[in-house]
């Protein structure tokens, strides 16, 4: 009976050691992507002057663009380090250099309306040594079918 007893204690006592070494690890981590972001340098932001785009009614395979005006406000060098499009119809252009702190730069954003017909809702997803490290873009678009298409679709209707 007591060997019973001391075997369950023993295993609740190894099971809570692996319990705080788990929330040990959880925290590091927390801490290892902040120390990551933020620097002795400073920290870089992102201040846009706009963070959604609608470009109302275009016509399908029509390629519009439009260009995210933001300023770093931010006491650092910001860096994009990636930018990606919700679909391969959505093709973002970041600045490739770092962005000083006050100066003011552009991401270009493509979309190509080719296939797509109706009410068209993209993002584009920013990472950047900013913290939070992501921001994310919206663009709209209202687009109308080709000729040809709409009057297969009108005849399909029926």
């Amino acid at each position: 009976m007591k060997k019973s007893i001391f075997t369950v204690l023993s295993i609740a006592v190894l099971g809570l050691g692996a319990c705080n070494n788990a929330t040990d690890k959880i925290n590091s981590d927390d801490q290892k992507v902040s120390v990551d972001n933020v620097t002795t340098e400073g920290t870089p932001a992102f201040a846009f002057v706009e963070e959604s785009h609608d470009f109302g009614t275009i016509n399908e395979g029509d390629i519009v663009e439009h260009n995210f005006e933001f300023t770093n406000t931010g006491d650092a060098p910001l860096i994009i380090t990636s930018a990606n499009g919700s679909c391969g119809c959505t093709v973002p252009n970041p600045p490739k250099d770092p962005i000083a702190p006050g100066e003011t730069a552009e991401i270009q954003v493509k979309f190509n309306s080719d296939g797509k017909t109706g009410n068209q809702q993209k993002t584009v997803t920013i990472n950047a040594n900013t913290v939070p490290p992501v921001k994310t873009l919206r663009i709209s678009a209202q687009v109308t079918p080709k000729a040809g298409e709409e009057a297969a679709t009108e005849n399909t209707a029926e």
